[in-house]
């Protein structure tokens, strides 16, 4: 172990961006049909495996009293939970290394999930190369953000800031909504890519799926969306968070059901059964990351045994989740989604709406925010500001707990 991984802040952070990273892939690697990124899933899992493994070393060795083993045995549930999110992730991308049968109605339906991921290779000469990433203003041109750089064999994760210069031959991994990519790829200096279709001989062929389908993409997004209010409900012990995980859970785990019927009814009517595994894979996977959202939440009802540490660590990496309310009269109040285009500028995406004792989670562009809803929506760290702004207050940071105040921007004097 190096001393910088000894860190269990840092180590925490590292692993939950990490695993996120990877579900990413695999998804991505489904997508454009890339065994070297399905690969690349398994490269990084091997890295986040020993990452663990040194975790788990610091949590033993710092326990040096009952209270302390309590504590930090809350903190090896989130290890184990993270870990097993990243193996759900390597089972994702087998799809695509083992050719289990996939589908091209869904690859092509994985372009209406509310996020994809995709892999760039930046060329020398293109508008990216030897340009700092702050002056490329990606979130505000394209709505997508890189999440990893691949430089060679090393990968860049943790140190991704404005002024990372982009060099040539930089492999970039990149989020965001599908409409961005074909900009992205321009900036980049890469050919022009065609999203993936279903042949006009084809269309219908798979009816007995087609539900099925939609309900997979469905499936990744609520799998998504209940890992981050998780993270969430962790870094601001919120037991209401919590219980809504739970109730994502229990959705997921009868959608599966609902699914393993849908394809069992298909083989019948005469597909070959080979090309329909992968869909059992890809619903095994997504349910399974819920499960480990929920196994993360329960440590919410027991705060006394819950560490402080991952509410610091959890809340301090490159992608964070904010929980903010919306002003009364500012730019969000009466506003969709889509007008506020968050997604663009400060770059969050919003993964719920708090509104009068519960929550719309993935909200769609139509909904509309009001005065007093709460929005939870994960993002850039230092989005937070300009977030902050477009909902109508003033954000006023301390620096040395990391906590922030909002003061309504109408007092703010000019």
């Amino acid at each position: 172990m190096d001393n910088r991984r000894r860190n269990l802040r840092v180590m925490l952070a590292e692993a939950k961006d990490t695993s996120e990273l990877m579900v990413d892939l695999a998804y991505a690697a489904l997508y454009f049909g890339d065994p070297d990124m399905a690969e690349e899933v398994d490269e990084l899992n091997d890295d986040l495996h020993e990452l663990a493994k040194d975790m788990r070393s610091v949590c033993v060795l710092a326990a040096r009293s009952q209270s302390e083993a309590e504590a930090m045995g809350s903190v090896l549930q989130v290890v184990s939970a993270i870990q097993r999110i990243a193996e759900d992730a390597v089972d994702i991308a087998r799809i695509v290394t083992h050719r289990l049968g996939i589908p091209r109605e869904l690859v092509a339906d994985l372009s209406n999930a509310e996020e994809v991921s995709h892999r760039v290779l930046v060329r020398e000469g293109s508008h990216m190369a030897h340009r700092p990433i702050s002056g490329l203003e990606l979130p505000t041109a394209t709505g997508m953000r890189i999440t990893a750089i691949r430089r060679g064999r090393e990968w860049i994760t943790d140190d991704i800031d404005g002024g990372l210069l982009l060099l040539p031959a930089d492999v970039l991994f990149l989020h965001g909504p599908p409409v961005g990519i074909t900009r992205v790829r321009e900036l980049a200096g890469a050919p022009y890519w065609h999203p993936p279709t279903v042949p006009s001989g084809e269309a219908g062929a798979l009816s007995e799926l087609d539900r099925a389908v939609d309900i997979l993409v469905e499936m990744k997004n609520l799998s998504e969306v209940a890992v981050g209010l998780a993270y969430s409900a962790l870094v601001y012990r919120d037991p209401v968070l919590a219980a809504e995980v739970r109730y994502l859970e229990d959705r997921l785990d009868d959608m599966k059901d609902r699914l393993e019927l849908w394809v069992l009814r298909a083989a019948g009517a005469g597909l070959e059964p080979g090309t329909l595994r992968g869909l059992l894979r890809l619903a095994g996977a997504a349910e399974d990351i819920g499960d480990q959202a929920q196994q993360m939440v329960w440590l919410v009802e027991e705060p006394d045994d819950l560490h402080p540490i991952l509410a610091i660590a959890l809340g301090e990496t490159d992608e964070v989740v904010v929980q903010m309310p919306v002003g009364v009269g500012s730019e969000a109040d009466g506003a969709t989604l889509t007008e506020l285009q968050l997604n663009l500028e400060p770059g969050f995406h919003v993964l719920a709406i708090r509104r009068g004792g519960g929550y719309v989670y993935r909200p769609r562009g139509a909904v509309n925010l009001y005065a007093e809803d709460e929005i939870l929506a994960e993002g850039p760290y230092e989005g937070r500001a300009l977030l902050a702004e477009r909902l109508g207050w003033h954000l006023e940071a301390d620096d040395e707990t990391g906590e922030f105040d909002l003061v309504p921007l109408a007092r703010v004097a000019p």
